[in-house]
Formats: C-alpha cells, sequence, structure tokens
C-alpha cells in the first residue's frame, strides 16, 4: 500500500447519527420505564437519580453539538431546569433530539477530523467529542438500568436501538 492511499470509510456522517439516535431512543425508553417518583428520588449508594443523570445528557447532547457547529466555547452549564415531571423530561428530551438532527445536518464530514474545545475545557477532535457524547449517554444509561433493576422493573433490551 502506498503511503498516500487512504482507508476506506467505515461508517458515514448518517449511520453515526442514526447511531446516536438509536441510543437516545433507548435511553427515552428507560426515562419511560421509571415510576414517576423514582425517577427523581431513587439512588444507590449515593449515586445520582436519573432525573439527575438526564439533566446531564441533556445539558451535553444538543448544546456541545450546536457549539460545535458554531465553534461556540461556552462553558457547560448543566440546566436544572427540565421541569418537574417525567413528562417535562421526555418533551425536553425529544426537543434536544429535533435539535441534534438540525445541528448535524450542518455538520461537514470534514470537521469530524477538526479540533474543537468543547465547553472551554476539552480540545479533542470533533470526531472524539461526538464519541464522548454516545459513551457518557451509554454510561448513565447502564446506571438507569441497575436502578430499574433494584426497583424490580424489567429494563428495555439493550440492543433494542
Amino acid at each position: 500500500m502506498n503511503a498516500t492511499a487512504q482507508a476506506p470509510q467505515i461508517i458515514t456522517k448518517e449511520n453515526l447519527l442514526r447511531h446516536w439516535q438509536g441510543h437516545r431512543g433507548l435511553t427515552r425508553r428507560v426515562i419511560e420505564a421509571f415510576p414517576e417518583k423514582e425517577f427523581f428520588e431513587f439512588s444507590i449508594g449515593g449515586m445520582r437519580t436519573f432525573a439527575q443523570l438526564t439533566s446531564e445528557l441533556l445539558a451535553i447532547a444538543s448544546p456541545a453539538l450546536k457549539g460545535i457547529v458554531e465553534r461556540d466555547e461556552k462553558p457547560y452549564i448543566e440546566n436544572a431546569d427540565n421541569g418537574t415531571t417525567k413528562a417535562d423530561y421526555l418533551r425536553k428530551w425529544d426537543e434536544a433530539t429535533e435539535e441534534i438532527n438540525k445541528y448535524w445536518s450542518l455538520l461537514d464530514v470534514a470537521d469530524f477530523s477538526e479540533k474543537f474545545n468543547l465547553f472551554g475545557q476539552y480540545e479533542f477532535p470533533i470526531i472524539d467529542n461526538i464519541f464522548y457524547f454516545i459513551d457518557n449517554e451509554i454510561h448513565h444509561r447502564g446506571q438507569g438500568y441497575v436502578y430499574l433493576r433494584a426497583l424490580n422493573i424489567e429494563p428495555p433490551f439493550f440492543w433494542e436501538r
């Protein structure tokens, strides 16, 4: 292989978005599975409630992607005003999903390799920031699965994205 040959593309921009949105859909179903009270109050070992974890996810995904597209390094702000009911959180989740789709459409494939200082703190290639959004959501969703199991609630199948 000569030094100028490029490896074939493994995943398209559209497939990466579908993968991410598949995870988001699964996380939405985890939110739905929680009883109202436990969504806001249940935790194990002093860990955050799933409502608090969801607030973090809402503060990252859409605002961070918007920051990337607009090259705006605004600091991370966890918005605690996501409502007072699970339905409020689900509404915010759906709004964020639409915003992600909007900003994703403005992202060029060439941007993925560019470095961006996310929230003015995390300077990595944009693709790595996007992987972080997905990985962080999976991590927190796993905690939600543990909570649901502790509540004797069957969580959604993780492979149904």
